[in-house]
């Protein structure tokens, strides 16, 4: 496995990636696909005007939803190209190019979402790193949900120690953003942590 970030890999591999992913999800949006399963429920675990931290939002799909809803949203990437169609796409928020294995905001967040799969594209030596960053920007009483799906070189016991080591515990296991429970047969997890 290597300990590169596997975004930056796909874009060395093939540079038109991001654009690519941009009019991936466009098409989709524009097809009336439901793009918004994460931003509903991250929107009711929190009161309306939470300030969340989108961490890794891509194209801004979730963040924008949530600014939609009356959220106050940041939202940071590591590829400027996605952080270009996110202010495109979504004005409402605030857009930040930044890598979360050295995120340092003012202020904190009500919730942090991590959804898209994000924590199986950071560099795995950076993994803990980036669980403790977000650790750091949680208020008292906040949340950090993390999404991803099973088969991308994280298996979910080794995600639960690095939370563990970075001072997190689980309030939730779900195996899908609709809810459904986690089992040890499930294929996708949502953590829904806190600090411990």
């Amino acid at each position: 496995m290597s300990d590169q970030n596997g975004w930056l890999r796909l874009l060395d591999e093939n540079p038109g990636h991001s654009q690519w992913y941009i009019d991936r999800f466009r098409k989709m949006a524009a097809s009336g696909a439901d793009l918004h399963g994460e931003g509903r429920l991250v929107d009711a675990m929190v009161p309306r005007g939470a300030r969340i931290l989108d961490a890794g939002c891509g194209t801004g799909r979730v963040g924008g939803y949530l600014a939609a809803a009356g959220h106050d949203v940041v939202g940071v990437d590591l590829d400027p190209t996605l952080i270009e169609a996110a202010r495109a796409d979504h004005p409402g928020a605030e857009w930040l190019v930044g890598d979360l294995s050295e995120l340092d905001l003012p202020g904190g967040f009500d919730l942090i979402v991590c959804a898209g799969n994000v924590m199986t594209f950071v560099a795995p030596s950076t993994r803990v790193e980036v669980l403790r960053r977000a650790r750091r920007h949680l208020r008292d009483g906040a949340r950090f949900v993390v999404g991803f799906g099973a088969g991308r070189d994280y298996a979910f016991d080794n995600f639960r120690a690095d939370a563990a080591s970075a001072g997190l515990t689980p309030d939730l296991l779900l195996g899908t953003w609709d809810l459904r429970p986690f089992t040890a047969e499930s294929d996708f997890l949502v953590a829904v942590l806190r600090v411990a």
